[in-house]
């Protein structure tokens, strides 16, 4: 298979176009009612990818769910780390492991303002990697107009983003922002709503090619992560280092992001994609006047129902005035998902990753 312009052909055969909007279909799908099965994918040990199998089970049913109708699912990060068993949720296997479902609804609550037919991205705990799913009423969100299911399974990583950023991280226009892992999921949403957002942006990732993802996503500034990036970063800001550090990353590299402060900086905590927990020294916090905060989009969501609605609606708004296009990293079968993980466990992985169920 031969790939021309910005796209690439990956390691198992997966085309990949990290330039390019996908297109959605032109007809919505229409809802088929109910399900009594359906295929997905079980994990049956802890072991990753090869833990996993395809079965035959009992579709989710219930009257106060959103039953959801399949058609792409995310891959992330927390996904490889769960079917581990090293997240910090631990299911005991089996189990349908996918936390993030983007298709048609089947049956919603009467109460609910979700009805059947309606396009949604739903987020839970679990479930997703499945040709039916079920989320909480609050947890599915309207998919904006024009967006392919593909595109909108990469949602709940802008939610974080726009959530870190304005919530938690309560940023202005103008401010630096330095963001990790760049070229994953996770930092490419946060390159671009922190530049949607006004912000300059300094991008870290490894690489030519994940350098190139993460500039085509409007990186002002990048930088190879296994160089002396803290010196690049002192340099691109004259020495005064940046206002905000997004990191998803975690390990080795957060002592460095501390460091990496402006007097008021914020390190936000997104996740430890390295896998060590870092600890922070709270006397260099005090003498630069900086701050680390954590950012649990899901946690919060918990406490505040109503916010994953309210920053849907912002990046509904981005996203038609063209600030926002999820890059697509890779779109894999259900029989392939293995391979997802192990991209992303070694590290190949860019864009979002996605699973195709219908």
């Amino acid at each position: 298979m031969k790939a021309s312009g910005n796209s690439t052909v990956a390691r198992n055969g997966v085309y990949r176009n990290h330039l390019t909007r996908a297109r959605p279909a032109m007809r919505e799908p229409k809802p088929r009612g109910t399900v009594s099965t359906m295929r997905a994918l079980m994990l049956q040990t802890l072991t990753g990818g090869n833990g996993l199998t395809i079965a035959e089970v009992p579709a989710p049913s219930g009257a106060d769910d959103v039953i959801i109708e399949v058609h792409a699912a995310g891959i992330g990060f927390p996904d490889l780390l769960m079917t581990k068993g090293e997240y910090q949720f631990k299911p005991n296997p089996p189990f349908i492991p996918g936390v993030e479902a983007a298709g048609v609804v089947l049956s919603a609550p009467e109460k609910s303002d979700i009805r059947p037919g309606d396009r949604v991205i739903a987020s839970s705990r679990l479930g997703a990697w499945a040709e039916v799913a079920a989320a909480h009423p609050l947890g599915a969100i309207p998919i904006p107009d024009g967006m392919s299911f593909e595109e909108a399974t990469a949602m709940m990583n802008y939610q974080t983003a726009y959530f870190a950023f304005v919530w938690r991280g309560v940023m202005k226009p103008g401010e630096s922002v330095l963001i990790h892992g760049a070229a994953g999921g996770t930092g490419t949403a946060a390159i671009q709503v922190a530049r949607a957002l006004g912000a300059h942006v300094i991008a870290v990732a490894r690489g030519d090619d994940k350098l190139a993802i993460a500039r085509d996503c409007g990186a002002h500034e990048c930088i190879e992560a296994e160089s002396e990036w803290l010196t690049e970063v002192r340099r691109i800001t004259t020495g005064r280092g940046v206002d905000i550090v997004y990191d998803p990353v975690g390990g080795d590299r957060f002592t460095d992001s501390v460091r990496s402060l402006a007097p008021l900086g914020r390190v936000l905590v997104i996740g430890f994609a390295a896998g060590a927990i870092p600890e922070v020294k709270v006397n260099r916090l005090l003498l630069r006047n900086t701050a680390v905060i954590g950012v649990a989009w899901g946690e919060y969501s918990r406490v505040d129902p109503s916010m994953p609605r309210a920053v849907a609606k912002s990046l509904a708004e981005l996203y038609a005035q063209g600030h926002i296009r999820p890059p697509i990293g890779g779109v894999y079968s259900m029989e392939r998902c293995a391979d997802a993980l192990r991209d992303l466990a070694e590290r190949r992985a860019t864009g979002k990753l996605v699973l195709k169920v219908r």
